[in-house]
């Protein structure tokens, strides 16, 4: 029997076969001897009479932390107040996005807290870039279909700080209480993350979208920091026309860099670029304390 993990807990697995009939499953032991075990979104097969996964499909991509794969999209949500924007974090997200070669889509979410003008701004640093970017108002249900046009087909993970409103867009789209929503500490503004385990919900037929915990503190240390300026979408039409190779499009003595022209020509947004440069030295510093 084939099908796909829409959680894991512990050792447990629950899979969905082709009918949508969910299985209780374990995982056979010479799969816990190999590198990886099964997590949601792996595509399965499982022995019907012990209920067990004798098999792992090939998997398109993967996420360590939290552990998902096969995911085809992933949809940012950043609230625009309370908490206030992270556009660094966004960034870092989005740079992993492109690694993983999966389609990113930017929610802005409670539009009805901040002025027009802010939210504009903000909204079309991404949109020129060529990021599907979405207006949102989830307590008030604004914005929810114009998302849902864009799941179809696809697993998708939903990422961002605690508090922005993930569960609410997820409850919204499912016009049901599937996730136990979040609650913001109003002390300190900050959310209080409630989801604790990867879980894959069925949207409608091949559409999956999942909650999980933790996802706006994982690593990006997978990223080489000489390849970081590929995965800045709007750097790709500039970084072949430097004068050398390997140019990190940061140095003063980069002579002739043509990512550096751009920006002063207004080609490339500024706070963007700003914050490769940080990820940019992050990214270094780490590299260079794994070897000291």
């Amino acid at each position: 029997m084939e099908g796909i993990i829409i959680q894991n807990i512990s050792n447990s697995y629950k899979v969905v076969d082709k009918e949508d009939k969910i299985h209780i499953c374990s995982a056979r032991g010479k799969l816990k001897q190999k590198e990886y075990l099964p997590v949601a979104g792996d595509i399965v097969n499982v022995d019907e009479k012990t209920k067990a996964i004798c098999e792992i499909k090939e998997r398109k991509n993967y996420i360590k932390r939290p552990k998902i794969a096969n995911i085809d999209k992933i949809v940012f949500v950043v609230s625009m107040k309370h908490p206030s924007p992270d556009l660094l974090l966004l960034d870092k997200q989005l740079a992993f996005a492109e690694k993983l070669g999966v389609e990113s889509i930017i929610v802005f979410n409670k539009c009805d807290l901040e002025n027009k003008e802010n939210i504009e701004k903000i909204k079309e640093i991404y949109s020129k870039i060529g990021y599907i970017t979405i207006k949102m108002e989830a307590k008030n249900n604004i914005g929810i279909e114009e998302l849902r046009k864009h799941l179809k087909d696809n697993i998708t993970v939903f990422s961002g700080n605690s508090g922005v409103g993930k569960s609410t867009i997820i409850n919204n789209l499912f016009k049901t209480n599937v996730t136990e929503e979040g609650m913001i500490s109003q002390k300190n503004k900050k959310g209080k993350n409630t989801t604790t385990a990867v879980t894959l919900y069925k949207l409608q037929k091949n559409t999956y979208i999942a909650d999980t915990p933790g996802f706006s503190t994982f690593d990006i240390t997978e990223i080489d920091y000489r390849n970081l300026d590929k995965e800045f979408k709007e750097f790709h039409k500039y970084i072949s026309k430097c004068r050398y190779v390997g140019c990190s499009h940061i140095y003063e003595d980069e002579k002739e860099c043509n990512v550096k022209k751009a920006l002063k020509e207004n080609k490339i947004n500024i706070s963007r670029y700003n914050n490769y440069v940080k990820i940019y030295e992050e990214l270094k510093e780490k590299y260079k304390r794994r070897y000291n």
